[in-house]
């Protein structure tokens, strides 16, 4: 069992979760009572993933991953409720 979290690792994740950031698209009307929350999980996608580089080029590889999950974890949690518009299964979950 893999115990470390290693520089190959993160770096599968970071260029994962960036794609998935520049690729998805708010699938919700401007006047939407979703359009918030789309905005919101979006702004916290992109904060978490750049906590991730800020931890990474700390040198904090633990939480760096953390953060890196945190963001992808909006960015997924926002394509299942269907405010966000992803269509690659290697980037977003799908319910």
């Amino acid at each position: 069992m893999e115990r470390e979290i290693s520089e190959e690792k993160l770096q599968k994740y970071f260029k994962i979760t960036e794609e998935a950031l520049k690729t998805l698209k708010i699938a919700v009307h401007e006047k939407s009572l979703l359009y918030s929350a789309a905005k919101d999980f979006l702004t916290m996608a992109e904060s978490y993933f750049r906590d991730a580089r800020y931890y990474y080029e700390k040198g904090d590889y633990v939480t760096a991953f953390a953060a890196l999950n945190y963001a992808h974890g909006f960015i997924d949690a926002g394509v299942r409720l269907g405010v966000f518009k992803g269509e690659d299964d290697r980037l977003f979950a799908f319910g």
